[in-house]
This record gives structure tokens, sequence and C-alpha cells, in this order.
């Protein structure tokens, strides 16, 4: 039987702080209890908080690792795939669902067409060598004429656990506001020229790919059992829609309007962290902390700063009252009951001892330490 005694650590449990110890027995929680332990092999914390790792329901990480620079690809999967997940684990992180995109919403990201079987194939070769516990999650890019036949082939695979259903066209949810995209596509160097070029082509086709991909790709991926979201809800209207396809989650939504919308049709929500750390939106969209305050939050994912999670966690606490304990159900306990990871999520005994050591200096989370099954992996 293998054992670690984790001690004068502060236990960050459901409700409340507990100065105390964490027994873990083979990989899982064995005990939490109050006080420090005198026995002579236990770990001394150093009054850290101790924390379950945490779950990421959707980062696009991965993806920058494989195209670090435009049109610059990473010659070695395995090794990209493994930079991603070191970058994970100095993170927090423990359970990841790395979005991985089927299709896309212009030609400038055509590459992801020729990455898409080589990022799936590099998340089942390297599951024997992750730190991380690493899942997938389809972002399913309805603009894209041939996204139903690029899922198609890909439900059988088992690490996938979620799949999301996503329109970036011009004019619609995230980008209702045209200004803002127009902007969003100069800052990334390109002429004024090819900005409305881009913004005609892409509207027009995204709309009419949309219409003729909506209810076939929610008929497969509703028949699979997978876990499934909408993405960007910006009207009742959109949250209508993700429910009529079997929508248990409403990822990112762009106004509070929305997000009372899913509340109401008993769709939990996902916030990006970033945007909590950042104080807003980089396209227009609502405060995830404004939805927080709210109680319309159910969940954070870092979307595309894994290193955002734990910073959201500690932007939260302070807010509003709300309380550590809260605030990091957000990242562990929430994302882990949303995926129907019943075995983590929580200090409780029997579940995964899958924990994140760190401490916060002045106001920044400092990660010490990181186990997933009791075995230290940073």
């Amino acid at each position: 039987m293998s054992e670690t005694i984790l001690t004068n650590t502060r236990l960050v449990c459901d409700d409340r702080i507990l100065d105390g110890t964490l027994l873990v027995r083979d990989g899982r929680i064995g005990a939490v209890e109050a006080g420090r332990s005198a026995h002579p092999a236990a770990v001394d914390c150093d009054g850290d908080y101790l924390a379950p790792g945490l779950i990421d329901l959707h980062t696009d990480a991965l993806e920058g690792h494989f195209v670090p620079r435009p049109k610059v690809v990473w010659p070695d999967p395995r090794a990209a795939a493994l930079a991603h997940d070191a970058q994970t684990v100095a993170s927090g992180v423990t359970t990841v669902f790395d979005a991985i995109c089927a299709g896309g919403f212009d030609q400038a990201k055509s590459i992801r067409r020729e990455l898409f079987g080589v990022m799936l194939d590099a998340i089942a070769a390297g599951r024997p060598l992750f730190r991380a516990d690493h899942r997938i999650h389809l972002r399913c890019e309805l603009t894209d004429p041939d996204v139903v036949a690029l899922v198609a082939p890909e439900l059988a695979r088992p690490q996938l656990g979620l799949a999301s259903l996503m329109d970036h066209t011009p004019g619609a949810r995230q980008w209702r506001n045209v200004a803002h995209l127009r902007t969003f596509l100069l800052g990334l160097g390109k002429s004024a020229e090819d900005v409305e070029y881009e913004l005609s082509e892409r509207a027009a086709r995204g709309r009419a790919a949309v219409a003729g991909n909506f209810d076939r790709l929610a008929a497969l991926l509703r028949d699979t059992g997978i876990v499934l979201a909408s993405h960007d809800d910006t009207t009742p209207a959109h949250v209508d829609l993700a429910r009529g396809a079997g929508c248990t989650i409403s990822e990112f939504p762009t106004t509070q309007e929305a997000a009372a919308a899913a509340r109401a049709a008993g769709l939990t929500t996902i916030g990006g962290a970033p945007n909590v750390v950042r104080g807003g939106s980089h396209s227009g969209g609502v405060a995830m902390g404004d939805l927080a305050t709210a109680g319309l939050l159910d969940a954070l994912a870092s979307d595309y700063v894994p290193a955002s999670l734990l910073q959201a966690v500690a932007v939260l606490a302070d807010r509003g009252g709300r309380g550590l304990p809260a605030a990091m159900a957000l990242v562990t306990a929430a994302p882990a009951r949303m995926a129907g990871l019943a075995d983590r999520g929580r200090l409780t005994p029997g579940l995964r001892a899958d924990l994140v050591r760190f401490r916060l200096v002045e106001g920044t989370p400092v990660v010490r330490e990181v186990l997933v099954e009791g075995r230290r992996v940073f």
C-alpha cells in the first residue's frame, strides 16, 4: 500500500478552508482531517493551500504548440502534445479537455483540416506519456461545409468526452458586432482590403453552411451520448436552439440575457477565465465577473491561457465575498459534474488524489506541487 501524508496545509474543502492534513492512499484520497500530523514521514506543506486538481473543459492551447507561428507547423506531433501537457500541469490542471477544431471558419485556418486527425492521434498516442488526464473536446465549426464529414469518423474515439456547436459567422454570436471582428483582423496585420473581402466572404459562406449543418450535426452527436455544448450564445433564441439540439452546457455566453436564458432552460454555463482576469471580453461580450456576481456562472474554462484558471479563482475569491471554496468549485467540482466525472473534483475520501498545492503571493497564485492519482507530476 502506497501512502503520502500532506500536513500543515490549508485544505480547500467544499464550504470552508480547513487547516489540516490529507492522506493519499493508493492514488485516492484516504482521509481529510483537521490539525497537523506528527507522523515522521508527513510532508510539511508550509501552510500552502491544497485543492482538488483543476478540470479544464475547454482549452485551445494544444493548437498553439502545433502551430506556434502562422504557417509554421511543428514537425513532431508527440513533442508538441508533450509541451502542451507540461504547460497544463504547471498551471495546476490535472484533467484537460483539449479543444480540437473540426473545420475552419476562414481560409487562414484551413491548416486545421490538415491537423485535425494529427492532433487527435497525438492525444491518443500520448496518453501513456502525459502527466495530466487528457480528453478530447471537439470544436465543431458549423460554418465549414464539410464539418459533418470530418466529425462522423472520429466519434468512436475513447478519449472523446465533449463536443460543442460553434458558429463564427461575421454578424453572429461572438462576432455579432462586425466592427470588433474588423479590428481583430486588422490587428493580425491584414490589409483593409483583405479584411473587407474576408468579412463579406465569410458571412455569405457561413450563413449557408450553418443552415445546412446544424440539425445534421446535432443529431449525429446527440446519438453518441457525448456531453454537448452550445457556444457563444447571444440571445434566448440561441439557447432554445441549444436545448433542442440536446445541449446541456452553454459555453462562453456573450450576453447576460443569454446566460439568464440558459439558467432558466436548465443549461449550465461555462465562462472564459481570461475574461475574468482581464476584466472583460476581448470581443465585446459580457464580463464573466458580472455573470458571477449575478449568479449566472457555473464553471470556468481556460479558453486560450491555461494559467488563467487559477488566476481567475484568485480574482473571484475576493469579489463580492464569494470566498475561495466557492471560487475554486468553478474549476473543480462544477466542471467534474458537468462532464460526468464523479471520481474527482473535491477533497473527499475515495475520490482520485488529483491535487494542486499553491500559495498566493500578493494575489498571484504560485503553483508549488501537482499530484495526479497521488503521483507527483509537477
